[in-house]
């Protein structure tokens, strides 16, 4: 109960900050998001491995950091705290937000950037957060939160910058239910993420880091 306590208040953190950033319009929502995951993955880090993410449980399962029979466990929690987040950041803005592609991003690029970004962060969590070779290491949360301030960046104004299922589910919940949004992008923010965790998962194996 513990860990998908812990799981649920990280992700609802994280959809609480994102949500709040870009319906702010800083300029500035990468480096808040980033610095937002990386004080959630210190916080519950020790204890459930600070995932808050369906793609990085995924890459848990794969790695066997995380039991398989505790995968839908963890997703239903992350998911829960996201949609409870995107239902905060309304009530405090009065606004809905959802992750979305750019206008004129192809398919591809969409989908390259959710794999390849999604890829870049699951390897270095695996690497910094679950190898015997880096265990104990103080750096692990800021390793995250910069992947993500830097993905942000890089690609999010092409994808729309997920690079987690949940953090697209929770607020398009939220957004179609109250802001009449659309669910046409599920896809994109499903088979990239899952894609890049699961490559970076078997990368992880061929470096021989565990």
């Amino acid at each position: 109960m513990r860990k998908l306590l812990t799981e649920f208040i990280g992700t609802f953190f994280l959809v609480l900050i994102i949500g709040l950033a870009v319906t702010s319009g800083s300029q500035f929502a990468p480096i808040t998001i980033g610095t937002g995951l990386m004080v959630m993955a210190y916080m519950g880090g020790h204890v459930s491995g600070a995932h808050y993410n369906p793609a990085v449980s995924l890459a848990a399962v794969m790695r066997g950091a995380l039991p398989s029979n505790e995968f839908l466990p963890y997703v239903l929690a992350q998911v829960t705290g996201s949609i409870v987040g995107a239902l905060m950041v309304n009530v405090i803005t009065g606004q809905t937000f959802a992750p979305a592609p750019a206008a004129n991003a192809s398919t591809l690029a969409v989908l390259l950037v959710e794999i390849l970004f999604t890829f870049a962060l699951v390897l270095v969590i695996l690497n910094v957060a679950t190898s015997k070779k880096t265990e104990g290491n103080s750096y692990y949360g800021l390793a995250i939160g910069f992947t993500v301030m830097t993905a942000a960046f890089a690609g999010g104004g092409i994808s729309g910058g997920a690079f987690n299922p949940a953090v697209w589910i929770g607020p398009t919940i939220v957004n179609v239910i109250l802001g009449g949004g659309s669910w046409s992008s599920l896809w994109y923010y499903l088979v990239g993420p899952f894609a890049g965790a699961a490559l970076a998962a078997m990368v992880f194996k061929i470096q021989g880091a565990e």
